[in-house]
């Protein structure tokens, strides 16, 4: 369950604190005091792009951190799986700082995380709709989607192997259809697999022989570089040169030495520089006559270079790219030299798996018939307890013609309000008040399955009223003894059903507008019922009413069970 939300500057929250607790959790207020901007905040935190003006004005970052207990140890394990922290006791923080400037980080536990791994832990923890997941009714390609999510285990099996009987399937086709050419095409392709089989065979490239070859390259390169400089400085010691001068010196100061020992030293230097100087002069002359002798090796080299170069630039980029294409030629040169027989493979293979597709599509079939009989009855069975009377809702599933990874069916929901009226799609039937009902049937129906803690409904009690209302209301009541509901609402009988309930309001600080958030005890309670009642709060027959509105909640919840 959620137990906690902080946001710190974000629209015109300043700062906002909620201590979330189990059952149902109402959060009311006058229309534009902020409700929407605290559901959009957890949004946000769980991994929802961010709007560029969502920082309050003159913040540097806006901050929104959520408290989550992991209650159960499937849902626990479930994270620890994905190699994100949990507390021993099942605490989970996530927390989503947004700078002004645009960017923003996403930690659980203090650990940074993507916005893809929050996303994922966040289907594990809650649930959220509003009224974009209300239109989402309307949409058939969604009702597949929750009939099969209805459909438990053992339907999530088969559309796994379904997929891959598709996916290997969809690759037989695409070979086969690669093979449907008339003999010009045929002939014209096979000539080309013949040229660049040539091409790649004739050049005997390897593994690693680029870097090998560039080494190489670059150390005959250096050396011709420094050929001329090495030319000079060799000139300069010829003749009359350094050589010469050195000698002459050595020898004088070799003569006075023998007449004054203090001389000995310095002609001792001046001999063995001599001597060095020549041995050093050798190999640079040996330097010389190899970078001579490398002249025809470096242009072999620049040649063999761009050879491989040309041949991974057509073929892939590596040298593995161009030995993997020189495979792929091979074998596709081996089909069009004997398309036939390959094509006659092709279409056994595929007729093999059309059978198995066939067989696992016709169980999908009746995995998704038996599942949507059952999902029919209990939604009905909700929607009455939601006051639609004499309603009937079936859903409806129809051959596509065709495979795919899901099956051979697409489904669409089915519905006739009142007796007497033809069975219509939601879309032409369903108002804004009819699809939040017809949801919240297919929340209620959907707790009961899987392992969700908690749900948060953002305007669920759009165009209703009445009795409709308080039917809502109980049915609430109800989903929330075995889940945590965190609802946003307009009236007073959803609200009346509340376990903890808050309040939103906007009020002036230091000349700015800011939205506040209270808890509201048992009288504020009746209060704000009052005032959602239509009255000022203040009045008697106001209070009255909220007040017997809250009792008869109190009455209604005490009889609801742990089981929806």
């Amino acid at each position: 369950m959620l137990s906690r939300i902080y946001v710190k500057d974000m629209a015109l929250i300043r700062s906002a604190e909620l201590e979330l607790g189990e059952g149902l959790n109402i959060l009311s207020g006058e229309t534009g005091a902020g409700k929407s901007i605290l559901i959009g905040s957890v949004n946000y935190c769980l991994g929802a792009k961010a709007e560029k003006d969502i920082v309050r004005e003159g913040a540097e970052y806006a901050l929104v951190e959520l408290v989550f207990r992991a209650d159960d140890e499937k849902t626990a394990a479930a994270i620890k799986a994905m190699e994100l922290p949990v507390e021993e006791d099942g605490t989970l923080i996530i927390s989503r700082r947004i700078a002004a400037a645009g960017r923003s980080s996403i930690k659980i536990n203090g650990e940074s995380v993507t916005a893809k791994q929050v996303k994922a832990v966040a289907e594990l923890l809650i649930d959220i709709h509003g009224q974009h997941e209300h239109q989402s009714l309307l949409r058939s390609g969604k009702h597949l989607e929750l009939l099969d999510a209805f459909g438990g285990q053992e339907l999530s099996e088969r559309k796994e192997e379904c997929a891959g009987l598709y996916g290997g399937y969809a690759a037989l086709k695409k070979k086969l259809d690669e093979l449907s050419m008339d003999e010009t095409a045929r002939l014209r392709e096979l000539s080309l697999m013949e040229y660049e089989i040539k091409e790649i065979e004739e050049a005997g490239i390897r593994i690693g022989e680029e870097d090998e070859l560039e080494a190489e390259y670059r150390r005959i390169k250096k050396s011709r570089n420094s050929y001329d400089g090495i030319k000079e400085a060799l000139r300069l010691t010829e003749g009359e040169g350094l050589l010469d001068g050195l000698g002459r010196v050595a020898g004088e100061l070799t003569a006075l030495a023998r007449e004054d020992e203090a001389l000995s030293d310095a002609a001792e230097v001046f001999s063995t520089a001599e001597d060095s100087i020549r041995d050093t002069l050798k190999d640079l002359e040996r330097y010389m006559e190899e970078a001579a002798d490398n002249a025809q090796r470096f242009d072999e080299l620049e040649e063999r270079l761009d050879l491989i170069r040309k041949l991974m630039l057509k073929y892939g980029g590596s040298e593995e790219a161009v030995l993997l294409h020189l495979e792929e030629s091979r074998k596709r040169l081996e089909e069009l030299d004997d398309i036939e027989a390959v094509r006659k493979t092709l279409e056994k293979d595929i007729a093999d798996r059309e059978k198995a597709l066939d067989k696992c599509c016709g169980t999908i079939g009746k995995l998704r018939r038996k599942a949507a009989d059952s999902l029919e009855k209990e939604i009905c069975s909700v929607l009455e307890e939601l006051n639609f009377l004499k309603v009937q809702f079936t859903i409806e599933l129809r051959d596509k013609g065709a495979y795919s990874p899901d099956g051979r069916e697409e489904a669409e929901f089915l519905i006739s309000l009142n007796p007497g009226e033809r069975m219509k799609p939601l879309k032409e039937v369903a108002s804004g008040g009819e699809l939040s009902r017809i949801m919240l049937a297919l929340k209620t129906v959907f707790a009961a399955r899987d392992d969700i803690g908690t749900l948060i409904f953002d305007e669920i009690d759009s165009g209703i009223s009445g009795q409709t209302a308080w039917k809502v209301s109980e049915m609430m009541g109800r989903l929330a003894r075995r889940r945590q509901l965190i609802c946003i609402t307009h009236l007073p009988q959803i609200a009346a059903m509340a376990d903890e309930h808050f309040l939103i309001e906007k009020r002036e600080e230091e000349g700015r507008t800011v939205t506040g958030i209270s808890f509201l005890d048992e009288k504020q309670m009746v209060d704000e019922l009052a005032r959602m009642l239509g009255g000022d709060g203040t009045g008697e027959a106001s209070a009255a009413n909220a007040r017997d509105l809250k009792e008869r909640a109190d009455a209604a919840k005490s009889g609801f069970s742990k089981t929806v």
